[in-house]
């Protein structure tokens, strides 16, 4: 069975081919700049990735043109060749606590929601609608990456605002990274042979976005992220958590209206904010190497916030079994795991030197006298969407 993984955006399209249910990646790819001129299309054939430049005025455009060039290019023999269709939705709010088979109803819903992600689910819709036009009797599905969040307590989710804020605009704790976070905890489970509902794992997803989740017996019960992607630990341009009298603050004194300030807070701050060098933990850690002290400030903040949850969670589930890095810093960045875990000595974690320089791969970084297991784990949000889309297919 094929099954086509889709994360659209506002002018974007990536994809992945995946043969299920040995999760075999057939292609993958991006259209991007979909809209704008000299848009980009770029696919992976047999390893080797091949891209175009020409105009695809809107998203049904862009998936004509992939379908097209899978035929082409031999990778299916037809379009009826794709069983089915999993997109990646941001924002599913309260309704939604698992993936779903689409359908007007559904729609309607991801509709009514985009107010809370206003960037992400219209795009997300776009996707879905021009799939539709194209593989019509195709199922599809919508991975919500707010649904695996849906476990998390009153106490845990709701904020300690004006009660009718909650009545009238649904203002609580969502959290993201959802599908990220479930694959994550659910192969820990795996890499250490224990059954996922014996353990107490905390999923750091550190990349240019950021969010940890605490996951006890294979369900979150917390998570970092909030009403939105803004809230938790800084990250490469969003500030995370601060004093919310920040904003009128700035707003009086830089004569800034609160949308900006909040563009402020979520494009010009974390580690760019603070370094003015990147928002790419790489520059940082080279311009760290160098003497350049508001670098490694930045890392050293996100370092703290991420110790603070960690610490957090673990009182909270009365213990963890692991921690598990994922995403393009946890995946990738050595010493940004040290800095974190020399902060966690008091949970009995540490780590293994040698171990800790793996990149990219998954792999047991503690050390053998560790209290709690640290994993690096690579995310594969791709592989979760298509097993959601397989197994609703099914029912």
């Amino acid at each position: 069975m094929i099954i086509m993984a889709v994360n659209a955006g506002s002018s974007s399209l990536k994809f992945q081919l995946l043969g299920m249910p040995d999760e075999k990646v057939i292609t993958s790819g991006v259209v991007e700049r979909i809209g704008l001129p000299n848009a980009v299309f770029t696919i992976k054939v047999n390893g080797e990735k091949h891209s175009q430049t020409l105009d695809i005025p809107d998203h049904t455009v862009a998936v004509e043109l992939l379908l097209k060039q899978l035929v082409e290019l031999k990778i299916v023999e037809s379009f009826k060749d794709i069983a089915g269709v999993g997109h990646r939705v941001v924002h599913g709010g309260e309704k939604f606590s698992d993936s779903v088979l689409i359908d007007d109803e559904v729609m309607e819903a991801i509709e009514a929601v985009s107010d809370l992600a206003p960037l992400h689910n219209p795009a997300n819709l776009t996707g879905i609608k021009a799939f539709k036009k194209a593989l019509p009797n195709a199922p599809m599905v919508a991975v919500f990456d707010t649904a695996f969040h849906q476990t998390m307590t009153e106490d845990a989710y709701m904020y300690s605002t004006p009660y009718e804020w909650y009545e009238k605009y649904r203002v609580r704790k969502y959290g993201f990274h959802g599908t990220s976070h479930k694959y994550v905890s659910y192969r820990v489970a795996d890499i250490l042979n224990k059954d996922v509902k014996s353990l107490k794992t905390i999923v750091l997803h550190i990349g240019n976005g950021a969010s940890l989740c605490a996951v006890n017996g294979g369900i979150s019960v917390d998570t970092s992220m909030g009403f939105t992607p803004l809230a938790g630990i800084s990250m490469g341009t969003r500030s995370g958590d601060i004093d919310p009298a920040i904003i009128e603050f700035i707003s009086t004194k830089e004569n800034k209206t609160i949308q900006q300030v909040m563009n402020d807070l979520n494009k010009g701050s974390g580690y760019l904010g603070v370094s003015r060098v990147s928002s790419d933990s790489r520059d940082l850690w080279d311009a760290a190497y160098k003497g350049d002290e508001k670098s490694l400030l930045a890392i050293r903040k996100q370092a703290k916030m991420i110790a603070d949850y960690v610490g957090a969670y673990y009182i909270m589930m009365g213990g963890v079994d692991a921690i598990a890095f994922t995403a393009g810093v946890g995946e990738n960045a050595p010493n940004t795991r040290e800095m974190i875990v020399e902060r966690l000595s008091a949970l009995g974690a540490k780590l293994d030197t040698k171990a800790n320089e793996a990149r990219g791969v998954e792999t047991i970084i503690s050390s053998a006298d560790s209290k709690v297991k640290l994993l690096l784990v690579p995310t594969n949000e791709e592989v979760m969407i298509a097993r959601d889309t397989m197994r609703l297919m099914k029912k």
